[in-house]
């Protein structure tokens, strides 16, 4: 049987090593953003990044815990591996902004369910530090959004076959696809929550979707799939369904990355959707704004449902 307060200390190292791989993210961002604008905010981040760590360790030290030194370890890998990824890919500032928007989300939500700990244990000190945070991780979010338009040009600059550059941003919205199935076919065997089931079940179907509407916009233009990039994030959903699967507090920790998966998607489509108007595809565009619209009302019941995520991540606790 875990404790409330055991449970509240838990979810405060998370949420350190959470802030310990935005630090290394944060840190080498600029380096490779590929855009001064770009650049800008994620130094400017990086001040708001380092207070976030001292006020999580804060909390910890006032409930005479402190912070998991495997965690943050695992967690500061792991945001060198997100660096090195972004920057071995051809479009490096696109990728970098998506996947920046994603773990902002993955940040949000995190302390979405902080905040809801917090509260249910009565340190109030500790849910204020939490609302802090997420008030500047999603202003963080915002400014991200601002710079799709500088991502695409960044990314596009010095290439001049707009027909091939769309044909490869389409492959990598299908194997987005592939990866989001994967997830939400293990999702409902995992999520431990009636309610964030329903969610899961109904969203895979928009999926399937989604993934058919590419795949058809990619043959309109005499190209299929890369199998290679579907199979390697299948694989990655497979992964990320054994992680879960192993995970104490499932419900809770499904429920946060989900909704930073919805906003890596936002985030990749609406790049495509600048490079589709860049070559004239109004159809490709058409097709991408309703998807948007989907990815988008998806995140919205998740974010609604962070309450159901926090119970049920406490009742699979036993919490007390």
């Amino acid at each position: 049987m875990t404790t409330l307060d055991e449970q509240l200390t838990k979810y405060l190292t998370d949420a350190h090593s959470i802030e310990e791989q935005a630090l290394i993210q944060m840190r080498l961002a600029p380096r490779i953003a590929g855009n001064a604008r770009i650049a800008t905010i994620f130094r400017e981040h990086l001040v708001e990044t380092e207070e976030h760590e001292r006020l999580t360790r804060r909390r910890l030290e006032a409930r005479s815990a402190s912070p998991s030194k495997v965690k943050d370890l695992v967690m500061k890998a792991g945001g060198a591996g997100f660096a090195l990824f972004a920057w071995s890919q051809p479009d490096t500032p696109g990728k970098l902004v998506a996947h920046a928007y994603s773990y902002e989300h993955l940040e949000l939500g995190s302390y979405e369910l902080l905040m809801r700990v917090a509260e249910a244990a009565g340190d109030q000190a500790t849910a204020d530090t939490a609302r802090k945070i997420r008030a500047q991780e999603d202003a963080m979010a915002q400014r991200l959004v601002g710079c799709f338009d500088d991502a695409v040009d960044a990314s596009l600059a010095g290439k001049d076959d707009i027909e091939s550059q769309l044909k490869s941003y389409l492959r990598d919205a299908h194997a987005i696809e592939s990866q989001s199935i994967q997830l939400l076919e293990s999702a409902p065997k995992l999520g431990g929550a009636g309610e964030l089931d329903r969610l899961y079940e109904q969203h895979l179907a928009e999926s399937r979707n989604h993934q058919a509407r590419i795949r058809e916009r990619l043959e309109a233009h005499g190209a299929g799939p890369s199998r290679l990039k579907d199979a390697a994030l299948r694989a990655g959903g497979i992964n990320w369904g054994l992680f879960f699967g192993s995970q104490p507090d499932t419900p809770g920790k499904l429920a946060c990355f989900a909704f930073a998966f919805e906003h890596l998607e936002i985030g990749g489509h609406e790049q495509l959707k600048r490079v589709a108007q860049r070559a004239g595809d109004t159809q490709t565009v058409g097709v991408v704004e309703q998807i948007l619209a989907e990815e988008r009302a998806a995140a919205g019941k998740l974010a609604g449902a962070f309450d159901t995520a926090a119970t049920a991540a406490l009742e699979e606790q036993g919490v007390s």
